[in-house]
C-alpha cells in the first residue's frame, strides 16, 4: 500500500509539475508551450516505462528469493548491471552463497555428530557388556577366591579403559572446538621426550623391549601437551612391538623446524591403513582388539594445533615411523 501511494504521489506531481512548466510556456508564447508540452510528456512516459522495468525487475527477483527460500539449490540469482538494482542483486547474490556454505556446513556437522556418536555408543558398548558379565560372575558364592581376585583385576582393567577413553574424548573435543590455548616454553627435547615416555619404561621392561632416545636441541610449544601427543606414540609402538623389539625416539632441530621421529622394529602398517590412520575410532587391519582408535587422532590435533604436521610410513626393512615437525615460522 506505501509503495502505490508513493507511485500515485510521484505521478501526481509530475503532472503538477508538467502542466506548470507547459502553462509558463505557453504564458511566455506560444510555441514555447507547445514545445515544452511534448518534451515533459515524453519525459513522463521515459520514467513511466523504466519504473515499470524496474517493478518486474523486482517481482522477478522477488519470485527468485522465494524459490530458494523455498529449498532449490541449484537457482542463481538473474545479473542485473547496473545501477541500484546491480548493487542489490550482487548483495543478494553474496547472502545466497553465504546461506548455501552455512546449510552445508550444519549438515557436514549433523552427520558428523551422529557418526561420532555411533562410534562412541559402540566404543563403550563392549567393556560395559564385560563389565557387565564380570560382575554377574562376582555375584556368586560359591565363587573361589583366586577366581573373584582375577575377576576384580579384569574388573579395574575395563574402568581403566573406560576412563582413558572418555577422558581422551573430553580432551578431543576441547582441542577440536579451538577450547584449549597453547602455551609456549622451551626446553630441551630430550627432557621432553623422558617426560612423555616416563608411563611406559616399565611396561616397556616387562615386555623386554628397548628403548634408546638421540634428541639433541631443544623444544618450543606447549610441553604439558606434546609430551601426550609423543606419549601416544610411543605407547602405540610400544603395543606393535613384539617382545625383545626396540623402540627409538631420535630429534633434530634445522633452521625452519624441529623434528621428532619415533620408530619401532614391529610389523609396520598395512599399505591400505594408511591414509586412515589418524581419523577418529579408525582401527586398520594390524592393530589389537584393545585399542579404540582415537590416540593418534588427538596426537594429529595438538601437533597441527601448534603448526605442526605429523606423517606415518613404514621403515626399511620394517617397523612403523612416525615424523613430527614443529616449524619456527609461518608456513
Amino acid at each position: 500500500m506505501k509503495v502505490l501511494a508513493h507511485k500515485t504521489l510521484t505521478r501526481l506531481l509530475f503532472a503538477v509539475l508538467t502542466a506548470a512548466v507547459t502553462g509558463l510556456g505557453f504564458y511566455l508564447g506560444g510555441m514555447s508551450g507547445l514545445l515544452l508540452l511534448p518534451l515533459c510528456l515524453g519525459f513522463w512516459g521515459v520514467a513511466e516505462w523504466n519504473a515499470a522495468r524496474t517493478d518486474r525487475e523486482l517481482a522477478q527477483l522477488s519470485q527468485t528469493l522465494n524459490r530458494i527460500l523455498h529449498g532449490e539449490e541449484h537457482l542463481e540469482v538473474e545479473a542485473y548491471s547496473e545501477g541500484e538494482l546491480g548493487i542489490l542483486r550482487s548483495e543478494i547474490h553474496k547472502m545466497t552463497v553465504r546461506l548455501r556454505e552455512q546449510q552445508q556446513t550444519l549438515q557436514e556437522d549433523k552427520v558428523y555428530l551422529a557418526n561420532s556418536l555411533a562410534d562412541l555408543s559402540h566404543q563403550l558398548r563392549t567393556p560395559l557388556t564385560s563389565m557387565n558379565l564380570v560382575v554377574e560372575l562376582l555375584s556368586r558364592e560359591d565363587l573361589p577366591p583366586q577366581r573373584r581376585a582375577k575377576l576384580c583385576r579384569e574388573l579395574a582393567q575395563l574402568l581403566g579403559q573406560m576412563d582413558w577413553l572418555v577422558t581422551t574424548l573430553l580432551k578431543l573435543s576441547k582441542l577440536e572446538a579451538g577450547a584449549i590455548p597453547f602455551r609456549t616454553d622451551t626446553i630441551p627435547l630430550e627432557e621432553l621426550v623422558a617426560q612423555a615416555a616416563a608411563p611406559f619404561l616399565i611396561p616397556m621392561e616387562l615386555r623386554e623391549q628397548a628403548f634408546s632416545v638421540d634428541c639433541p636441541g631443544t623444544f618450543t610449544g606447549d610441553v604439558h601437551w606434546t609430551a601426550e601427543a609423543v606419549g601416544n606414540l610411543i605407547k602405540n609402538a610400544m603395543e606393535h612391538t613384539p617382545a625383545g623389539g626396540s623402540i627409538t625416539v631420535r630429534g633434530r632441530e634445522n633452521a625452519l623446524f624441529r623434528e621428532l621421529v619415533v620408530e619401532d622394529t614391529g610389523p609396520g602398517i598395512d599399505p591400505q591403513d594408511l591414509p586412515h590412520l589418524f581419523e577418529r575410532f579408525y582401527r586398520g587391519s594390524s592393530r589389537n582388539t584393545h585399542g579404540f582408535g582415537i590416540g593418534l587422532s588427538l596426537t594429529q590435533r595438538i601437533v597441527t594445533g601448534q603448526g605442526g604436521t605429523i606423517q606415518a610410513r613404514n621403515r626399511t626393512p620394517q617397523g612403523a615411523q612416525f615424523v613430527l615437525r614443529f616449524y619456527k615460522g609461518a608456513v
